[in-house]
């Protein structure tokens, strides 16, 4: 006999609710959601471990959703209110607004990464966490935003990245940019694997 506290069983209807604004967004704007369904949770816990805590300045998500990898942060430990959430989607901004209120969220294109920011952040940011959809665009946008992103990073601060894909999204063989990747997250679905980039500091 299985056992749910209110609470679960909340938690367990948002996730279907989540999984039906996706559905109904993908259907709409395909190259835009990028995915049909949010990230799991075991890639969104994934992708969290990689912010460290001990650092300071605010954290930038790109592309929320949703919010199941914000949420992840905020259960990671980082306080609500260092995130920065850029989305494109106003109804997802809509949604982010009442379930974070104390973040901040950014209704624009994270592509323009630096132009959607504008003044919003007033020191370097201590992680940019990124849910985009990279492998639906040219090579050369996503090297555009990862400028972008190193350009709002405080030094050695990292880029993480999701992909469905086995292989990296962005080349990894630039001089004076550091790569790792997690192991492949068999839990989400489809599976998927996070890269982390860091710019090295210049001496």
């Amino acid at each position: 006999m299985s056992f749910h506290t209110p609470l679960r069983l909340e938690k367990k209807h948002l996730r279907f609710d989540d999984e039906v604004r996706f559905i109904r967004s993908w259907i709409e704007k395909p190259l835009s959601t990028g995915a049909v369904m949010p990230s799991g949770r075991a890639l969104a816990r994934t992708m969290a471990g990689f912010v460290d805590l001990s650092s300071s300045g605010p954290i930038v998500e790109l592309g929320p959703g949703t919010g199941p990898v914000t949420e992840a942060l905020i259960e990671h430990g980082v306080d609500p209110a260092r995130l920065v959430l850029v989305e494109y989607n106003r109804d997802f901004c809509r949604l982010l607004h009442s379930r974070f209120p104390q973040a901040t969220v950014v209704q624009g294109d994270a592509y323009s990464l630096r132009r959607s920011l504008g003044k919003t952040l007033a020191e370097p940011a201590a992680a940019v966490v990124s849910g985009l959809p990279l492998m639906t665009k040219p090579m050369m946008t996503r090297l555009r935003l990862m400028t972008d992103a190193f350009a709002v990073l405080a030094p050695s601060s990292p880029f993480v990245q999701f992909t469905y894909a086995m292989f990296p999204p962005i080349p990894t063989d630039f001089n004076g940019v550091s790569v790792e990747s997690s192991e492949t997250i068999w839990l989400n679905f489809p599976p998927a694997r996070v890269w982390v980039y860091r710019k090295s500091e210049v001496r």
